[in-house]
């Protein structure tokens, strides 16, 4: 099963984008030393209490500069916001320089308030992120591109650098409900799967509909499933209780907040629900959260409880978030990434 941690390189107050950086950068380092397959960075912009990673791909040149062997994630690169030309260019470089280790995950983002601000409705997201994900590939496999469609047209360009690997960098792309498990799976595409607190229970039909859909497209194998999820470890459980509990709740009312700011704009489609878990996360409790997939514990607690949910969805690899918040004690999320590294991890297999 792969190993890899997601981080949104978290605002570090008093520190200020400084800090963020230095303990985002430390955080890298520590991975490649201790054995981490893959080190999962976020996109998130224009929030400024949130997180200074606003533009993954540059952390993830530095990153692959920095390393020798962990692979460096995109998790994810927001494609109805990218010109497709471009992001083509620079993911590629990076393949370049990491010489082969990036995973370029994928996605549309829930954050209506970002496509207002970039001035791209979110009503063409889905289009848009179609059209991106076709000519991106288009420009990594192809000597010469020639496009015309809907938000994009180019005649006879030709890509440089070439991906380090022939193709481009392996894709992922980000799912929230059976219907996006299914088109993903007919794509044939790996997928990540973000919890919050949802049990194994609620994410077995959209992992069983994402399979099917591979299943009867033709593809290979059974498709591949990764999971992201709140995690910290610490020595007692009453430790990392104490170390991770006042950030998480925060985590929990902040996207309370970012999702009723959605239901709420033009062009999305799902405001309802939305809404509602709005209210889910505008009440819910440390204890509440820990009943789902949230793995805050020793690490024997946070090893069975993997090798649990391993069993019942056959996740191939797992986004542990150990500063799910972003406000955890930096030496605390160091200390959880060694342990997930080197007693979690033995005991997971």
């Amino acid at each position: 099963m792969e190993f890899g941690i997601f981080h949104e390189f978290p605002a570090r107050g008093a520190g200020g984008d400084a800090d963020a950086f230095a303990h985002g950068f430390e955080l890298i380092d520590g991975a490649e030393r201790w054995g981490l397959d893959v080190a999962w960075l976020a996109e998130l912009h224009f929030d400024p209490e949130r997180s200074v990673a606003s533009a993954p791909l540059c952390l993830a040149a530095a990153a692959a500069a920095r390393t020798e062997r962990l692979k460096i994630g995109i998790g994810v690169q927001v494609l109805p916001l990218c010109h497709p030309l471009r992001l083509a260019e620079e993911t590629a470089t990076i393949d370049q320089i990491s010489r082969g280790r990036l995973i370029l995950g994928v996605g549309r983002s829930g954050v209506a308030r970002t496509y207002e601000a970039y001035g791209v409705p979110y009503a063409e997201s889905r289009e848009r992120f179609v059209e991106v994900l076709e000519v991106l590939r288009a420009a990594w496999a192809e000597e010469t591109l020639s496009h015309e469609g809907k938000y994009y047209r180019f005649d006879s360009v030709t890509v440089v650098p070439r991906p380090y690997r022939p193709g481009g960098p392996p894709i992922r792309a980000a799912a929230t409900s059976p219907g996006t498990c299914a088109a993903i799976g007919r794509q044939g595409f790996p997928i990540f799967v973000g919890v919050r607190h949802e049990p194994a229970s609620h994410l077995a039909p959209m992992i069983a509909a994402y399979r099917a859909a591979w299943r009867d497209a033709g593809h290979p194998g059974r498709g591949q499933v990764y999971l992201r999820f709140p995690a910290y470890l610490a020595a007692t459980e009453a430790q990392a209780r104490e170390e991770a509990e006042a950030s998480l709740i925060h985590y929990y009312r902040a996207q309370g907040a970012l999702l009723a700011d959605s239901s709420r704009r033009a062009g999305v489609a799902e405001a309802a629900e939305r809404a509602r878990q709005a209210e889910v996360l505008g009440r819910m409790t440390y204890e509440e959260a820990r009943r789902g997939l949230v793995l805050i514990g020793t690490p024997a607690h946070v090893a069975a409880r993997l090798r649990e949910v391993r069993d019942e969805l056959g996740m191939d690899g797992i986004l542990a978030e150990l500063d799910c918040g972003g406000r955890v004690p930096h030496e605390g999320v160091l200390r959880a990434l060694r342990l997930l590294c080197e007693e979690v991890r033995p005991g997971v297999g």
